[in-house]
């Protein structure tokens, strides 16, 4: 298909980064891995948009149940801004209630599951939500 790219992910928390991909011929975000916040969280960032040749990166953006910013929103806006050579662009996509939903899903799965999981599954309804919104 003509024009399709690589999409990549992020739930961006102070622990842990959920991350997930999609390809916008496929339309489809997939759970990939989840990295830990211990001072490489860059590097790693940067090999997973290299190895899946993506050109976006989607960063979940953090508000409370009105709709406003809150201290995880100044971490989350902080943090892009690191990633500014890392991918062509980077955007933001709301993500209320992902981690609800991510455990909701992982449940329905009736398997074992880690806070990892529930990171990485949240950064696939991250990138879900974006590709509905910009790709449907």
């Amino acid at each position: 298909m003509a024009n399709t790219h690589s999409i990549v992910a992020l739930d961006v928390g102070e622990r842990r980064i959920g991350v997930a991909v999609a390809d916008t011929a496929v339309r489809i975000a997939v759970a990939y891995d989840t990295i830990e916040v211990d001072g490489s969280e860059l590097e790693a960032i940067a090999r997973i948009v290299i190895s899946e040749h993506a050109d976006t990166l989607v960063i979940g953006f953090p508000r409370n149940q009105a709709g406003e910013p809150t201290a995880q929103t100044e971490f989350v806006v902080a943090f892009s801004e690191k990633l500014k050579d890392v991918a062509e662009n980077i955007v933001f996509q709301d993500e209320s209630l992902t981690s609800v939903l991510a455990e909701q899903r992982l449940k329905s799965y009736k398997k074992p599951y880690t806070k990892d999981d529930i990171d990485a599954q949240a950064a696939a309804i991250i990138l879900q939500d974006y590709l509905e919104l910009h790709y449907a």
